[in-house]
Order: C-alpha cells, then structure tokens, then sequence
C-alpha cells in the first residue's frame, strides 16, 4: 500500500481523488461519496462505483442522507473497473471482495460495513452514521480541512 498525496493548494490536479466501492453502488458507497463531498467542500475529488451495479440508489439511503440536508439526485450506480481505479489514489472498498480490482500502486483501506439493502430506516441510519464518522477520519488523515 502506498500513502495518498497531501491535499493541494485548489488546484482541481493537487486534489487527492478517493473512489468508494461496494457491490451494487447503490447504499453505502453512495453515502460515503455524499458524505465526502459534504465535508471536503471540492478539496477531494469524489468517485464511487461498483463490482455488480444496482438501477438505482438505495431509497433507505437517500432518505437518511435526505435527513441530513444531503441529496442523492445526482448519483447513478457505476461498474467498477480496473480503468476507474488506476484513476484514483485512495480505494474504499466496503463488500465488494474479490471482485473489486486491484491495481498495483494505489491505496486500498477496506471498511466492514453492513449493508443497508433490505434493512429498515433505524439500522440505515446507523449504517449512514458509521459510514460518516469512517469519512470525517479519512479526511483528517488525508489532511482535509472539514467543512
């Protein structure tokens, strides 16, 4: 494992870039990308894909993130690819296993996060609130201000 550029100076280049992974992109790696773009305010450069894309964003998810003020409308499932993460610096992986690839030179950190499908509102939320906290760390260790 390598360790992730120092954030830059703004300029859109000097960004560390993260992509969250999981399996159907569709719950927790899209709350991680939310969640990163809410705190990091452009001084991260936010991806998430995954290894068997669902149609669509996990309704429990958006309506926990939706309590937060945060929106999903922008966020569509996305196959995860080797070409995707030869592009990033840092990899979270959360389920995805053996399927997600693996690029030689890139930062992995697998997070073991439950996964919301299925689940009912209160363990989504909690799921949304380890996820968070799990996001607010990795911005302090990349030395990102939080917003």
């Amino acid at each position: 494992m390598t360790n992730a550029p120092a954030p830059g100076t703004g300029n859109a280049a000097d960004r560390p870039v993260v992509l969250y992974a999981c399996v159907h992109n569709a719950g927790r790696s899209v709350a991680a990308k939310v969640l990163t773009e809410h705190y990091a305010a452009g001084a991260v450069e936010v991806r998430s894909a995954g290894s068997a894309p669902g149609s669509s964003v996990n309704a429990q998810i958006a309506a926990v993130l939706a309590e937060r003020g945060l929106t999903t409308d922008a966020e569509v499932p996305t196959l995860l690819t080797a070409q995707v993460v030869g592009a990033v610096d840092v990899v979270v992986t959360m389920g995805c296993g053996e399927t997600c690839p693996f690029v030689a030179g890139k930062r992995y950190l697998d997070w073991v996060i439950d996964d919301p499908a299925d689940q009912g509102l209160d363990t989504v939320r909690r799921i949304v609130d380890e996820i968070d906290g799990r996001v607010r760390a990795l911005l302090d260790e990349l030395g990102v201000a939080r917003h």
